[in-house]
C-alpha cells in the first residue's frame, strides 16, 4: 500500500445560515480548479439547538439541475417534498439522495414535530456532480433509512464503518450512484489506529465531525477537512478520543464545471437554458 499525501487541511470555517433552518459551514464548494471533482459542495450544519416554535423553519421551494444532493442526518428531523413526487421525513441516521438530473424543484424544512418540540439539529449536505451525459437524466429520489446501511468492523476493534454508498472492503452500500464514489460514515474508538484502503486515482476527502484525531500524523478536530492527493491507496487515522468522521472518495469526471447557484452544467449556455427552463415551469411545481 502507498499512503495518500495530504494536499490541504481546511480549518476555521465560518458559519452562515441557509434559509432560517440550517446554520452551515461550507467546507468546500465548486469553482476554481475543480480539485474536489466529482464532488461540488459539502455543508456541515450544526450541532445547533432550536427552541420550540409554531413557525416552520427551513428552505422554501427552489430548483436544482445537473447534479445530486445527498443529505445525511445525525440529529433532528427533516421533511422533504420535490416535483418528482419524492417526499419523506428523515430521522437520525437517515439519508436522502436526490438526483436533480434535468431539473427538479423541492423544499426542505424541519419536520412539524421537531419544529413544535425543538431540539438539536446536526447534518451534512453533499452535492455530487453528474457526467454531461447524465445531466439530462430524469429526477429521482432515494429515501434511505439508517437500518439499511451495513456496519463493518474497522481493523482490530478500531470502530465501525456505516457504508452509505460504494464499497468498504467486501461490503456494498445501498445508495445507487452514477459514477464510482464511496461514502463512509465512521465511528472510531479512543486510542485506536485504523488504516483505510481507498481507491488510487480517486479524489479523497475526510471530514472530522466530532472528537480529536490525527490523519497521516496530522492533527485534526471538529469541524475540519483533509483533502488528499489522488496518488496512493491508503490513509491512516489515530483517534485520540471517540470520534466520528465522514470519508468521501470519487472518480474524477474531468469535465468543465460551470455553475450558477442551484444549477451546475458544462457551459454558460447550458446555465442560461436551465434558468429559462425553470422560469418556464419545465422543472415541475409543488402543489
Amino acid at each position: 500500500m502507498t499512503m495518500k499525501k495530504i494536499k490541504r487541511i481546511v480549518r476555521d470555517i465560518p458559519q452562515h445560515w441557509v434559509g432560517d433552518g440550517f446554520p452551515v459551514r461550507s467546507l468546500f464548494s465548486y469553482g476554481g480548479d475543480n480539485e474536489y471533482d466529482p464532488f461540488l459542495l459539502l455543508d456541515y450544519a450544526g450541532p445547533h439547538e432550536f427552541s420550540p416554535s409554531d413557525r416552520k423553519r427551513g428552505v422554501d421551494v427552489h430548483p436544482h439541475k445537473g447534479f445530486e444532493t445527498v443529505t445525511i442526518l445525525y440529529r433532528g428531523e427533516l421533511a422533504h417534498r420535490d416535483s418528482s413526487g419524492g417526499s419523506g421525513h428523515l430521522g437520525p441516521g437517515d439519508v436522502q439522495w436526490m438526483t436533480a438530473g434535468n431539473g427538479i424543484v423541492h423544499e426542505e424544512y424541519h419536520s412539524e414535530a421537531f419544529t413544535r418540540n425543538g431540539g438539536t439539529l446536526e447534518m451534512v449536505q453533499l452535492w455530487v456532480n453528474l457526467r454531461s451525459t447524465d445531466k439530462s437524466t430524469p429526477p429521482k429520489y432515494q429515501d434511505l433509512r439508517d437500518d439499511q446501511f451495513p456496519r463493518v468492523e474497522i481493523g482490530d476493534g478500531a470502530g465501525t464503518a456505516r457504508v452509505i454508498a460504494g464499497r468498504f472492503g467486501e461490503t456494498d452500500g445501498p445508495a445507487s450512484t452514477f459514477s464510482p464514489i464511496n461514502v463512509w460514515d465512521l465511528q472510531l474508538k479512543a486510542g485506536k489506529h485504523a488504516t483505510l484502503n481507498v481507491p488510487a486515482g480517486h479524489t479523497t476527502i475526510l471530514t472530522a465531525q466530532s472528537g480529536s484525531l490525527s490523519v497521516n500524523e496530522t492533527p485534526m478536530k471538529a469541524v475540519e477537512l483533509a483533502l488528499f492527493e489522488r496518488e496512493g491507496d491508503s490513509i491512516t487515522i489515530e483517534s485520540e478520543t471517540d470520534s466520528r468522521v465522514l470519508v468521501l472518495t470519487g472518480q474524477p469526471l474531468g469535465e468543465p464545471v460551470v455553475g450558477q447557484g442551484p444549477f451546475v452544467m458544462n457551459s454558460r449556455e447550458e446555465i442560461h437554458d436551465a434558468i429559462r427552463d425553470y422560469q418556464a415551469g419545465k422543472m415541475g411545481q409543488l402543489g
